[in-house]
């Protein structure tokens, strides 16, 4: 009955969320607390409902609560067939309309989180069992998936915004919806795999560029939320093996695991480290053979080598072989890793670890960007269905940010020009020529005499003569 009254009182109260309450982010001295409940006793109210909830949803999880046979289970899901009380909307109204209190939002979604997740089939411990004894019944799942749906659509919301405030508001219920194999489908069917992995590449490239002026405290915050993060992209490769769609998800535009190799390169804290390590590991052990879908492109372990093979996993699995680590685990996962990538790298041809490197986009010298690469593979380049895949992702990384990779790609182009029968005019179509005349003009030299070479070879019939 109290948990009723308290989502009774923050749905009264959560009509303006974002007042004076909202604002305050460091303790209060007692005048200052009761200067707010003058200013806005409505968000004191909402702040006391979530705080007093997080409470008696801790302890109803611990193992006094156990114990007791009380549960998560037989408080928030009511009736003989345990159905979830109506009273949970109130919930899902602060954090839908808290914006800009960060604190009402993120503690609010998680006691969402811990009370639906409560309800998952594979969540079901003694607690629940004892439940079902004592009160005849047990949670109905049936009746939390409308609402994990609802969650995990505003967790995929907060989640495209470039904020690490806004981002972090949703960190703690991703966790917890993510230690639930139920949770863990619904969120990446709901395309939570890529928007996770932007936010790790985003956060990993802001914590990079960032200067020494920065707090230590900011810091350690940053390194934090690249943790949990990685967490639970870690969490959703448990579910590799058991569905053909979220493979299909961690390969799409090689973004996950690219993610994760800059995370493993750059070892912002070995604990970052460790995670991202155990994700990639589940990825080059996964199967497509457990549960195979007929009618989709075959995706397992030897398609997330090749992906990690371009990315530069090997350099990196070899310096950190060379450390010193605390944990057995990221030991073991190296040794395996290393393993895993040499016998693979082995098997492939030089085509496709040349394929593999332009599809990730990270391109970078080596002997797959030579004359002598060219001559060899440049009718490779038509692709399986003659559509030039290839060189259509060569003229879009002529954009890259990264100038060492639009030059590359420059080089390349004009090799493709050169060797291919009609590939001046395949370029110049797909709009090749355009984008690197753009470059003619670029600040840095490197890039500037790569794109002059490549309009040339466009133009040029005979090369070598001009060279």
């Amino acid at each position: 009955m109290y948990v009723r009254v308290l989502l009774k009182l923050l749905a009264e109260a959560s009509v303006n969320v974002s007042g004076h309450v909202a604002r305050i982010t460091e303790e209060c001295s007692e005048n200052r607390a009761l200067d707010a409940l003058d200013a806005d006793p409505l968000g004191v109210v909402t702040h006391y409902a979530i705080a007093k909830l997080s409470t008696i949803i801790a302890t109803l999880s611990s193992p006094w609560a156990a114990e007791n046979g009380v549960s998560i289970g037989n408080v928030f899901y009511a009736g003989s067939e345990g159905i979830l009380i109506e009273q949970w909307k109130a919930l899902l109204r602060v954090i839908s309309k808290g914006k800009g209190d960060a604190y009402a939002q993120r503690s609010a979604a998680l006691c969402l989180a811990q009370i639906l997740v409560a309800a998952c089939p594979s969540q079901r411990g003694a607690s629940d069992t004892n439940a079902k004894d004592g009160a005849g019944r047990a949670p109905s799942y049936s009746s939390a998936i409308e609402p994990l749906e609802a969650l995990t659509a505003w967790v995929i919301t907060q989640l495209k915004s470039p904020n690490a405030v806004t981002v972090g508001t949703t960190v703690p219920a991703i966790m917890t919806l993510t230690s639930a194999t139920e949770g863990r489908q619904i969120f990446a069917a709901s395309g939570g795999i890529k928007y996770l992995s932007r936010q790790l590449r985003q956060r990993e490239k802001s914590k990079s560029s960032s200067g020494s002026s920065g707090s230590e405290r900011k810091a350690n915050s940053s390194v934090q939320q690249l943790y949990e993060l990685a967490f639970c992209l870690w969490c959703l490769t448990y579910e590799l093996n058991n569905f053909a769609d979220v493979r299909a998800d961690f390969a799409k535009d090689g973004l996950p695991v690219m993610a994760l190799v800059e995370l493993v390169s750059s070892a912002p804290r070995e604990k970052v480290v460790r995670v991202a390590l155990a994700a990639l590991r589940n990825l080059a052990t996964c199967s497509a053979d457990i549960h195979p879908e007929p009618d989709m492109p075959r995706i397992d372990s030897k398609v997330f080598l090749g992906e990690m093979i371009a990315c530069g996993l090997m350099k990196a699995i070899k310096l950190l072989r060379d450390r010193q680590f605390t944990d057995p685990d990221i030991v073991d996962d190296v040794d395996k890793l290393h393993k895993l990538l040499a016998d693979n790298f082995k098997e492939m041809t030089r085509w496709e670890v040349y394929q593999n490197e332009v599809e990730t986009g990270q391109l970078s010298w080596g002997s797959t960007h030579t004359e002598a690469f060219f001559k060899e593979n440049a009718k490779m380049m038509e692709g399986k269905d003659g559509d030039f895949k290839l060189v259509k992702i060569l003229i879009s990384l002529l954009s890259s940010n990264d100038e060492d990779i639009s030059a590359i790609a420059c080089f390349d182009l004009g090799e493709f020009c050169r060797h291919y029968p009609n590939g001046r005019s395949i370029a110049k179509r797909l709009g090749g020529k355009d984008l690197a005349m753009t470059l003619i003009e670029h600040d840095n030299p490197e890039l500037q005499r790569h794109a002059l070479q490549c309009v040339s070879k466009m133009m040029v019939q005979n090369w070598e003569y001009v060279k």
